[in-house]
């Protein structure tokens, strides 16, 4: 398997669109063009993983959150993080968190995770878990 990650672009936006609707999962293309927007703006950053050059996964860090704990703390937060289920369990999701940690410590020695507490995001609370025993 060839990992590799990468900023978002502008090409990456149609086919991320495109991977999750074959799935079922409703993840607009304007999702991923504002998404591209604030990275230009530096608000954020979108990480890309390509598994064999095909898209795998991605997450962002959202440098100024709306959340108040985090805003109020200038803690940088991971939003909006997913790996398609069948690269999950192949390391995508480590090496993806593994990046957005080493880019957050360049600017911050904490960092705040989004998630949610339904069964549906089991996997990510799953690895959150672990990524807390490093």
């Amino acid at each position: 398997m060839n990992l590799s990650i990468r900023p978002l672009k502008p090409q990456n936006c149609r086919i991320i669109n495109a991977a999750f609707t074959a799935i079922g999962w409703n993840k607009p293309i304007s999702q991923y063009e504002r998404y591209l927007s604030e990275q230009d703006r530096g608000e954020r950053v979108v990480l890309v993983a390509l598994v064999d050059d095909l898209f795998a996964g991605y997450l962002t860090i959202h440098w100024k959150t709306d959340y108040p704990p985090f805003r109020d703390n200038a803690i940088p937060e991971i939003r909006d993080f997913n790996v398609l289920p069948q690269y999950r369990r192949q390391g995508v999701g480590t090496s993806l968190m593994e990046r957005a940690e080493r880019l957050v410590r360049e600017r911050s020695n904490i960092i705040g995770i989004g998630v949610g507490m339904t069964a549906d995001y089991g996997a990510a609370q799953r690895l959150y878990a672990r990524r807390g025993e490093h």
